[in-house]
Formats: structure tokens, C-alpha cells, sequence
């Protein structure tokens, strides 16, 4: 191998690890994707994913000489659609319909494309996700209303924080700060009927780390033991921040509209679930940027996710319930894999958000603070643990029954 080609294959193979971290992907499937892809192109390497720091060591078999480089980098954010585009130009490249210039200028282009929905289309999501999370957490009408509406306000936040750097430092507890002053002010002027702490959690529901807590937990099971303790520690963090911007929105709001006196009103119908299953996972959709044609198999295993949960918890228990609806979403997501050619976190990711506690952990935190629960949950603590090591093991036990065709 000449100099030039091991020099193209390794800027190839760096630019891809940059690129597929950036879009969300955890540290003990990228690795191994990328051996996978250093395999391929004849060249030795090693690698070390964190969530902040990419270390890639590149050498040509045969030879002492090794190519090092280190990247310090920021916790990427999910974006399917881009992952699945970048994984197309892996296959590409594999099936020789692609060259390794043509492939990193291709990655090039992928880099800078603009989000596939328009910021309409985006602020309607985030107002759908609110809703649909009270629907679940079988809050009322009123809820329902004023939790969607509240998250289009957070969606604002979003796009100033987009736009400011020091507005993105303090962005998850501004939005928790400013959803409990509003929803303050509209339990003691508009509507007295509404659960103020259930619309705050269901309106902030995009920010709650439940996801990364999962994948955490899943990284330190691979034994990653660096990365997934990061990912865990840095979702504990966003915990907090949100905790305590919805505690001081509380505080200010009460201080500034006195304390609603709350009217109950009936929770939403059990046939809503289903209804905030499409809504929520639909919204999903567009906020991970995944692409239309994979919109619908996304959309399903939400569907399969709660369903299979439900059956499970039936028979198992709540906890046990998660690790059948894990399962189940597993075995769909390398089902997609083998049909579709695309990799299965496109969809098994919105099924997990269904399954993830991640507003069980927060409310939990706001029980042990406070000593006052948000939702009547028994034994909290217990089940969030269970739920979590339930998820982890639904995944492992999937792979083995039904091995996933691609690494991603």
C-alpha cells in the first residue's frame, strides 16, 4: 500500500468517526463500525470513543509506523437522517459504486445540510410531544392543552439558542425556569384545574435525559466503562439543571401569582394512550431529522414498544414489562435492518423513548427533594432502576435471538 491511499483511507476513516459521533451514535457501536471499516480498507486501527474525545490510532499492516489523532469534541446530538445517509456512502464505498474522495466529499455535503423540516414543522413537534407526553402520563384535557402550548414557548428558546452561545450554556434550565413561571401564571389566572408539575415535566419532556441514561447504562454493560459513565454523569447534570430551573420557576411564580388552589377535573380516556403513542412518536420524526421514507417503521415501533410493555406487565410485572417491550423493539429494529439495509437505531431509538423512565427519574428526584410526588408512584426508586437494566438486557437478549446485520 503506497503512501497516498494509506493517507486517503485514514482521513476517510477519521472523517467518519467525526461525522457518525456527531450524529448521536454510542461509543461501543461506533467502534466497532469503525474497525469494521478499517477491515475493509486493509488497515490496521484502534480506537477509544468518549462522549467529549475521539482518539484514533491508523497503521499500515506490516509497518511500525502509526498514525495518531485526537479530536475533542462536543456530545453529538441525534440526527437519523443524516446517519443513515453516511452509512449508504459505507456501503457504497464496500460495494465498490464509490471512491474514497468521492465518499469524504460526499461526507462533506452531508455535514453542512440544512434540517430536512422547517422550523414550522419543528415547532409544531415540540408542541405535539408536550401533549402527547401529559396524554400519557393521564393528566387531563386541560393539561393536555397547556402543556403543548407551553412547549411551543420552550421551542422558541431553542432556536435563540441557536443563535447564542451563552443562551445554549443555560438552556435546559432556562426553558424548566420559564415553563414553571407559565404555568404558574396560568393556574392562578387562566385555568385552576391544571396539575402544574405534570404540565412543567410535559412540556420540558425533550430535555429529560432518560435516552442517555439508557445508552450509558448500555455502554457500561459492553464494558465501555469511560464512555458510559460520562454519558451518565452528563445526563444526571441536565437532570439537575432542569430540577432546579423548574424549582425556581416554581418559587418565582408563586411569588409572583400566589399559590393556585387546584380543582380536579377527570384524566384523559385509556384509548388517548394509543392516540399519544402516533402523536408523540410522529413528533419524533421530526425532531431527530430522521427521513420520510423511514418515518412510518419509526412511528411502528412506538406502537410495538407500548404494546408490548403492556402485554408484558400484564403477566411480569412493570419492570419486566420493559424488558418485553425491549425485546420486542430489538427484534423489529434488526428486522428493519435486513429489509431496509438501514441501521436499526433509526428505529429502535423512538421505540426505547417510549420505554425509557426518564420522567420517572425526575419525578423521582423531585420526591426525594421535596418529599412530595409529582404522580402516585409506588416504590419509584426500585422500578426506575429495574426499568433501566430491563431495557438493557431487552437489547442484549434481541441481538442474540435475532443478530443485528449492521453494527450501527
Amino acid at each position: 500500500m503506497d503512501s497516498a491511499s494509506f493517507i486517503e483511507k485514514r482521513r476517510f476513516i477519521v472523517k467518519l468517526g467525526k461525522m457518525l459521533h456527531k450524529f448521536g451514535t454510542p461509543a461501543y457501536r461506533l467502534e466497532v463500525h469503525l474497525l469494521n471499516v478499517a477491515e475493509f480498507l486493509g488497515i490496521g486501527a484502534a480506537f477509544a470513543i468518549t462522549p467529549t474525545v475521539l482518539t484514533f490510532v491508523i497503521w499500515q499492516p506490516g509497518e511500525e509506523n502509526e498514525y495518531t489523532h485526537v479530536a475533542r469534541v462536543m456530545p453529538g446530538e441525534l440526527d437519523l437522517g443524516s446517519l443513515s445517509r453516511t452509512d449508504e456512502i459505507v456501503d457504497a464505498v464496500a460495494n465498490g459504486d464509490m471512491t474514497l474522495e468521492q465518499a469524504t466529499a460526499r461526507l462533506n455535503e452531508i455535514a453542512v445540510m440544512p434540517n430536512p423540516y422547517s422550523r414550522i414543522f419543528t415547532f409544531l413537534a415540540y408542541g405535539a410531544a408536550g401533549g402527547a407526553f401529559a396524554m400519557l402520563m393521564k393528566a387531563s384535557w386541560h393539561d393536555v392543552f397547556w402543556a403543548a402550548l407551553i412547549s411551543l414557548l420552550v421551542y422558541l428558546f431553542v432556536l435563540w439558542a441557536a443563535k447564542s452561545r451563552r443562551v445554549t450554556n443555560m438552556l435546559e434550565p432556562l426553558v424548566a425556569m420559564v415553563s414553571a413561571f407559565a404555568a404558574t401564571a396560568i393556574a392562578a389566572y387562566l385555568d385552576p384545574t391544571i396539575q402544574v408539575p405534570i404540565v412543567v415535566l410535559s412540556a420540558i419532556i425533550v430535555f429529560i435525559p432518560g435516552l442517555a441514561l439508557t445508552l450509558g447504562l448500555a455502554e457500561l454493560a459492553a464494558r465501555h466503562l469511560v464512555s458510559g459513565t460520562a454519558r451518565i454523569m452528563d445526563a444526571v447534570m441536565i437532570l439537575f439543571k432542569l430540577y432546579f430551573g423548574a424549582y425556581l420557576g416554581l418559587a418565582l411564580g408563586q411569588l409572583c401569582f400566589g399559590e393556585a388552589v387546584y380543582q380536579p377535573v377527570p384524566s384523559v380516556p385509556a384509548w388517548s394512550a394509543w392516540l399519544a403513542i402516533a402523536t408523540l412518536c410522529g413528533s419524533l420524526v421530526i425532531v431527530f431529522r430522521a427521513r420520510k421514507k423511514h418515518a412510518l417503521w419509526g412511528i411502528a415501533s412506538g406502537f410495538i414498544a407500548f404494546a408490548a410493555s403492556m402485554f408484558g406487565g400484564v403477566y411480569l410485572g412493570l419492570a419486566l414489562g420493559a424488558f418485553v417491550g425491549a425485546f420486542a423493539v430489538g427484534v423489529y429494529g434488526n428486522i428493519f435492518t435486513r429489509l431496509m439495509n438501514a441501521p436499526a437505531s433509526i428505529v429502535s431509538l423512538q421505540g426505547m423513548i417510549v420505554l425509557v423512565p426518564g420522567s420517572k427519574t425526575y419525578i423521582g428526584l423531585n420526591s426525594f427533594i421535596s418529599g412530595e410526588q409529582m404522580a402516585p408512584v409506588d416504590q419509584l426508586g426500585q422500578q426506575t432502576f429495574l426499568i433501566f437494566m430491563s431495557l438493557v438486557a431487552g437489547f442484549i437478549f434481541a441481538n442474540v435471538a435475532l443478530p443485528p446485520k449492521k453494527s450501527l
